[in-house]
């Protein structure tokens, strides 16, 4: 279990990276992405003397990752490789709770690599409607991406498919998600999402010849218009990660 938690934090730890203080971010001061308060008290715990989060060393970094992320999920529920990556780095990014919570509501497929998606996609749903999207929504979009593609490979390897059957599997996962891009973006196409997304509304030339209960259908059909594209243009921006993400695995 070590050895599988060593592989998956290093994938997890390229996207926490190493200081970090947003103004947008509720953790507040990181650092290897363990928050001050986290850190202090896993200090206190230890009577250890306070000291700011910058000053944590990585040893002691991983040694919180383990025994407060990865034991309380991987290692406790005995996760299949790739299904243990896919909760812990969901578990790191928005808590352990969450991420046994995604867990148990994507578990029941025997193909260890359908339950990696599904988390990964409860997962990103779930990230889509905070707040703070709007700032680290990019961010979050790849890396949920990148963790997807990386549980896919090690599940279906761990499940005894061969490198070439991997390989094939890699490839149709991205070749659906092209597929699922270039779908949402008919839709924007379709939803005239040119002026749905700018708040735009179709009007008529001279709108004082139009009844008040036209004007209103006119503004509920714009209003659809806009959800239709605001909610084509997410699935776009994740499909083309998740493509990204897959073509980065058969780099």
């Amino acid at each position: 279990m070590s050895d599988r938690f060593n592989i998956c934090h290093d994938i997890t730890a390229k996207w926490e990276g190493g200081w970090s203080d947003h103004k947008a971010d509720p953790g507040g001061k990181t650092m290897y992405g363990i928050t001050e308060a986290v850190y202090h008290a896993w200090l206190k715990v230890r009577g250890l003397p306070i000291k700011p989060v910058r000053n944590i060393s990585y040893s002691e970094a991983l040694l919180i990752y383990r025994e407060q992320y990865w034991k309380p999920t991987a290692e406790k529920y005995k996760l299949f490789p790739g299904v243990d990556l896919a909760v812990y780095d969901a578990a790191v990014n928005s808590g352990v709770s969450r991420g046994i919570k995604w867990l148990v509501a994507s578990a029941g497929s025997t193909d260890h690599s359908v339950t990696v998606k599904k988390i990964c996609r409860a997962r990103l749903s779930f990230m889509q409607g905070l707040k703070i999207w709007q700032s680290f929504g990019k961010g979050w979009g790849r890396r949920v991406a990148d963790i997807e593609a990386k549980g896919v490979v090690m599940a279906v390897a761990a499940m005894g498919a061969s490198p070439k059957a991997v390989e094939t599997i890699v490839a149709d996962n991205k070749a659906s998600s092209t597929k699922e891009s270039k779908s949402a973006d008919k839709v924007m196409k379709s939803s005239g999402t040119g002026a749905a997304a700018s708040g735009g509304a179709p009007v008529a030339a001279d709108p004082s010849t139009i009844d008040t209960s036209t004007l209103w259908l006119l503004g509920a059909m714009a209003a659809v218009l806009i959800i239709v594209a605001v909610i084509a243009y997410a699935k776009k921006k994740a499909a083309k990660a998740r493509e990204e993400a897959y073509a980065g695995v058969l780099a």
